[in-house]
């Protein structure tokens, strides 16, 4: 008998023994991404690391972040700690120093020797200031080729990290397209704080697409609606209208490697604070 019933289930229609149809609406979801690591700029709290540098970095990781990015506090881009010192503080933490903004026109060796021996990827420019022409924006994009040359001896990369001047019309041209079109890709790369492109303006998606592969880094920061002074307009992540998790996915198609946060402007609570809120944004956000 159960031989019996073995043969009537093999010769059962097949459309009894099919798995059933997908009704509509069932389709499957998209699997969406998380962050795997991000950073912050440490000049978002600049007051902490004045006081107290390494007990600073120790709570940013705390918070979250696996990857710092630096500035030149007047103690210099390790802020007064010897190379050792700062890779075993590194180390215990966690976290590795991606780059330093710099001033990349004075003592340029110097500071890429520490760097290359921290284990930075980047050196960056931060500012050079509104130029008066364009035919100076391509002295500047020379003078970034050069740099580039050099830091490529430390086995270093130059970058250049933008403010909403660079995106502002100019003789009929966009500073920034200067500044991309006049630098030799194998040598210079850019930062784009997404920020200050969205305050003047411009649109960041079309930007990076413009120029796919060209920004490696980018700095996170959040602007509230509206048209006011565009130094007053940054929130915290998630508090405004930029986009992240749209920009986070195109980016990272086109070449985006490190996502940095920044905040400049706290409209309530202190910059740690600031600074673990964004971490929390950031490690829930998906893409």
């Amino acid at each position: 008998m159960g031989a019996m019933l073995g043969m009537g289930a093999a010769f059962m229609p097949l459309q009894f023994c099919a798995a059933p149809k997908k009704k509509e609406g069932d389709l499957d979801q998209p699997v969406k991404s998380t962050l795997s690591a991000f950073g912050i700029q440490l000049y978002s709290v600049k007051e902490d690391m004045a006081v107290d540098a390494q007990a600073t970095m120790r709570s940013l990781a705390g918070f979250g972040y696996q990857q710092f990015e630096g500035f030149d506090g007047g103690k210099g881009i390790l802020w007064g700690m010897q190379p050792a010192e700062f890779k075993s503080l590194l180390s215990e933490i966690g976290t590795t120093m991606v780059a330093s903004h710099a001033n990349v026109f004075e003592n340029l060796e110097a500071q890429a020797a520490q760097a290359a021996e921290v284990g930075m990827k980047y050196l960056i420019c931060p500012w050079i200031g509104p130029q008066k022409s364009l035919d100076d924006y391509k002295k500047k994009a020379n003078e970034f080729n050069q740099i580039g040359e050099k830091l490529k001896s430390f086995g270093l990369r130059f970058a250049y990290h933008n403010h909403d001047y660079t995106f502002v019309n100019q003789e009929g041209s966009i500073p920034q397209d200067i500044l991309m079109d006049n630098t030799d890709p194998e040598l210079v790369d850019f930062e784009m704080d997404i920020y200050w492109v969205h305050v003047a303006n411009a649109k960041p998606a079309e930007y990076l697409a413009k120029y796919p592969g060209r920004f490696r880094l980018c700095h996170l920061k959040d602007a509230e609606s509206g048209t006011g002074d565009p130094h007053q307009r940054g929130v915290l992540l998630g508090a405004g209208e930029i986009p992240y998790a749209d920009l986070i996915k195109q980016s990272k198609a086109i070449g985006m490697e490190y996502f940095i946060v920044e905040q400049e402007r706290f409209p309530s609570g202190t910059p740690m604070e600031a600074a673990e809120t964004n971490a929390k944004y950031l490690s829930a956000l998906q893409y």
